[in-house]
């Protein structure tokens, strides 16, 4: 055998492994969802009704709009803490934009283009001047969330009768509207990391940054894209939390990049890049919903659910690991 024929073998056989591992980890967490039904439904008076299932609908969307760019941000090997502050804070300037009079369609469009800047700034530290994308993003939570609750005194800003925003939270039957826009999302995100040269070019940075970058891909703009994505990412969610609230709060989406962060991991994606796909993100958002939405509905103590969001993320890294482990084992042999 020659050694191009060796190297695609391992490469075949690597990639098969990791196929695997995902198929399994996503299969499991279909299991979960169901178990999940099954013990809130017996356990939590009211579970399984139309209303609760609508809101766990609006909960997955505030989750997973975020999440399918995080995914993509941890496939490359990066991290993004700055989600939560970054809802908030553009829930705040879609706020005060449309109290100056500006055109809904475009108070929109701004939001998301600050949004998008705002990201690019953490990718930028991050893609030039080699600062840990975890340090640029927790800068940029505290900066965002201490801006919004300067300028509003920590009350929310109100908006007034807004007919589009409005439309965004009336259910389209019976599904909100929200929901179908996380799943629009859904769907070009697992095309573009699957089917695109750019998606390609994420799992190659998150293999190995320095052979991506020898391969002829240029991984600082395609690592301050990313973050620009997550921050349209964030500023469509921040849209979608004004049209739910009828106002932009500074105080909003507290913890909401751990709940996304949890989703991914839990999802299969691993921290050290390189594995992950957007069908388990979905199915980890959906865990993560269905376990705050029936913590809720038992009356468990919301500083208790704190600490069950953080087991779920240790043991979800737990298996991520052990999940790596294997695949390399299986490699080798």
């Amino acid at each position: 055998m020659s050694l191009d024929q060796a190297a695609t073998s391992a490469s075949s056989r690597k990639k098969s492994g990791s196929s695997f591992s995902q198929h399994m980890n996503e299969l499991s967490l279909f299991v979960a969802i169901v178990v999940l039904y099954v013990v809130f439904t017996s356990t939590a008076n009211g579970f399984l009704s139309f209303n609760n299932q609508i809101n766990i609908l609006r909960d997955a969307a505030t989750i997973g709009i975020a999440a399918w760019a995080a995914t993509l941000i941890i496939i490359a090997g990066e991290i993004d803490v700055s989600v939560g502050p970054m809802v908030a804070f553009i829930s705040v300037v879609l706020a005060f934009l449309l109290q100056w009079g500006v055109p809904t369609p475009v108070a929109f469009a701004l939001a998301i283009v600050i949004g998008a800047l705002l990201g690019s700034i953490a990718g930028a530290l991050r893609a030039y001047f080699d600062v840990p994308s975890f340090v640029a993003t927790l800068g940029l939570w505290s900066a965002l969330r201490g801006t919004a609750l300067f300028v509003t005194d920590a009350l929310p800003v109100s908006i007034g009768r807004n007919e589009t925003l409005d439309a965004l939270d009336r259910s389209v039957l019976g599904i909100p509207p929200a929901a179908i826009i996380m799943l629009v999302f859904f769907a070009i995100f697992a095309f573009v990391s699957r089917k695109t040269a750019f998606g390609r070019s994420v799992f190659a940075i998150g293999g190995n940054a320095h052979a991506a970058f020898l391969s002829g891909i240029s991984v600082s703009k395609i690592r301050v894209a990313l973050f620009a994505i997550a921050g349209a990412m964030a500023a469509i969610s921040g849209i979608l939390l004004v049209s739910r609230l009828g106002s932009g709060n500074a105080t909003a989406a507290n913890g909401l990049e751990f709940d996304v962060i949890a989703a991914v991991v839990v999802g299969g994606t691993s921290l050290s890049g390189g594995r992950g796909s957007m069908l388990g993100t979905l199915l980890g958002v959906l865990v993560i919903t269905l376990i705050g939405n029936g913590l809720v509905l038992l009356g468990i103590n919301p500083f208790f659910q704190q600490v069950v969001r953080g087991l779920i993320i240790v043991i979800a890294v737990l298996a991520n690991i052990q999940a790596i482990k294997r695949s390399m084992s299986r490699n080798k042999g």
